[in-house]
């Protein structure tokens, strides 16, 4: 019988609210059995680029990252959040380890190529070392990755936090029964952006196929739901999105994904 692993996602609206993120890695410490957690931090990588005076450019949903894009979101995501983060979860009790990417080889991805757009130093993942995984795993340890990936060459590569959470998901499949949670800031996927209520609480893949028609589905939610579906069709068991304070009761978690 295959054991459990739980594999969550928390973006930057949890991250850049200290009360939030407080609140919400206590119940992730308080989850039983093994876990990893995947984060973003955009919103905070934004914010320091505008402080050095630079300009963040995001074209359907993901960020353009040039040579000093990629220098800011290293240190934001694999150092302030990523160890403050850690620091945070050691303070409960949870055994957590910090990672990237380039970290004993983990993920492992290439440069994007140029076909409609240059997504510049963005990284799209080759390979998961997943025996490593498991071998944090199955010692105890709680692995916390950073959006941060390498190239095998020497070079850093920033690659989509959702993705990540996805490519980890699959990769573990294969030998543990999987559930991979997207937490962020709405209830679920929303059928109006702006309405907390028009919550849509199951979603398959006809049916995505038919919001993104009508354009229900637009923009950031466009690379998150392909990551939940590409998940899903790649042997991982369930695929949760929703707020990050129900993290700690997912039977309340709004909408849930099916092929």
């Amino acid at each position: 019988m295959k054991r459990n692993v739980t594999v969550v996602k928390i973006g930057g609206n949890v991250i850049n609210d200290p009360l939030k993120l407080e609140s919400f890695l206590k119940d992730f410490s308080d989850m039983e059995g093994m876990k990893i957690l995947v984060h973003g931090g955009g919103k905070r990588a934004t914010e320091m680029a505008a402080d050095l005076g630079l300009k963040t450019k995001m074209i359907g949903g993901r960020r353009v990252t040039d040579a000093k894009g990629l220098e800011i979101v290293t240190m934001v995501y694999a150092g302030l959040l990523n160890k403050n983060i850690v620091a945070k979860l050691q303070a409960t009790d949870c055994n957590a380890i910090g990672l990237s990417g380039a970290d004993a080889d983990l993920i492992r991805a290439h440069k994007r190529k140029v076909k409609e757009v240059d997504y510049g130093f963005a990284g799209d993942v080759d390979a998961i070392a997943g025996k490593t995984l498991i071998f944090f795993l199955n010692h105890g340890l709680v692995p916390v990755f950073s959006a941060i990936t390498h190239d095998k060459k020497g070079q850093l590569l920033n690659t989509n936090a959702d993705t990540i959470a996805s490519e980890l998901a699959k990769d573990l499949a294969a030998d543990f029964e999987v559930e991979l949670i997207y937490c962020f800031e709405k209830m679920g996927v929303l059928k109006e952006m702006e309405d907390q209520d028009s919550v849509i609480e199951k979603i398959d893949k006809s049916y995505y196929s038919k919001l993104k028609a009508d354009q229900v589905i637009v923009e950031g939610m466009l690379p998150k739901l392909d990551n939940c579906f590409d998940a899903l069709q790649n042997g991982v068991q369930k695929v949760l999105i929703g707020l990050p304070e129900l993290i700690g009761n997912r039977s309340l978690i709004h909408t849930r994904l099916t092929l």
